[in-house]
């Protein structure tokens, strides 16, 4: 796989009319854009089946320092207490360090009440097979609704991670995952995972500002659309930036320009108090109004 610039990249989009790309045998019928009210909506990601809330908590601020150090009694009582809003989608990887806390806020919670997606660093397949179940261990769950490799820095990401990739559409054949996909660092990763039909869900790094995000937001946002126009589960994350930017008027002006986009799925957002899912789900009910 050759890396793509962003010329390169954005030129071929224009060409193409940001075609769609199918999977061999199967083809992708764009349903109607949904009509959002709220964060707590139910939406189904991409050619998935999986519905979800468009809002989801994530378990991986600043590594995942900040809700660790809430410990497992804080972090389970916001769980439950966005449980009970509605936000049904929760974030975490195998880095985070936050799968012992998720399993703790999810006892007793019947299992389609929730999504999960988690994340793999593993490099070979023997270690991908052993994440899946350690992961399944750890969480509790007969099965991980998408498991992401996670953190493709370099452009030949769909050449040298084909062992894991493998892997991993094997677990899901097997039912043992749902949907497989990547989370990318950089612009030459992101630009190939395009191209990757493999990928089932991406994970964005997405906002109007340009922070922690993998190229400028106008190019980012030519990538995603044309993957959702592919039909992949376009999940986003950094809608805050790594802070929660520096004020409530900056946070809503994020939320209307990513909704605006009308190609992210739903996203990720890490929390450590209840009262800031509560701000955020006002804030999603604004920037749909």
């Amino acid at each position: 796989m050759s890396f793509i610039s962003r010329r390169a990249f954005l030129a071929g989009a224009a060409a193409s009319g940001l075609a769609a790309l199918s999977w061999p045998g199967r083809t992708w019928a764009h349903p109607h854009p949904p009509s959002l009210k709220g964060g707590t909506d139910i939406v189904t990601v991409g050619r998935t089946g999986i519905k979800t809330s468009v809002l989801g908590i994530g378990t991986g601020t600043y590594g995942g320092r900040e809700q660790r150090d809430m410990g497992t009694d804080n972090f389970r009582a916001m769980v439950r207490a966005a449980l009970e809003r509605g936000v049904r989608y929760i974030d975490t990887a195998d880095n985070y360090h936050t799968h012992v806390f998720v399993q703790i806020a999810l006892q007793g919670v019947p299992r389609d009440r929730y999504f999960i997606q988690t994340k793999t660093r593993a490099q070979t397949a023997e270690v991908a097979r052993a994440d899946i179940e350690r992961f399944r261990r750890e969480l509790r769950v007969d099965y991980l609704d998408t498991v992401l490799m996670h953190c493709m820095t370099t452009g030949d990401w769909p050449d040298k991670m084909r062992p894991v990739m493998d892997v991993l559409y094997e677990e899901k054949q097997k039912g043992r995952i749902k949907a497989v996909g990547v989370s990318c660092h950089g612009w030459e990763p992101l630009a190939a995972s395009v191209e990757t039909d493999w990928c089932d869900v991406q994970l964005v790094r997405i906002n109007p500002f340009g922070l922690k995000m993998d190229g400028k937001p106008e190019d980012v946002a030519a990538a995603v659309k044309k993957m959702h126009d592919a039909g992949r589960g376009i999940i986003g994350m950094k809608i805050f930036g790594e802070n929660g930017l520096d004020s409530r008027e900056q946070r809503l002006q994020s939320l209307k320009w990513v909704l605006g986009l009308g190609c992210v799925d739903c996203f990720t957002i890490g929390f450590s108090k209840i009262e800031q899912i509560d701000e955020t789900l006002e804030l999603i009910a604004e920037a749909l109004a």
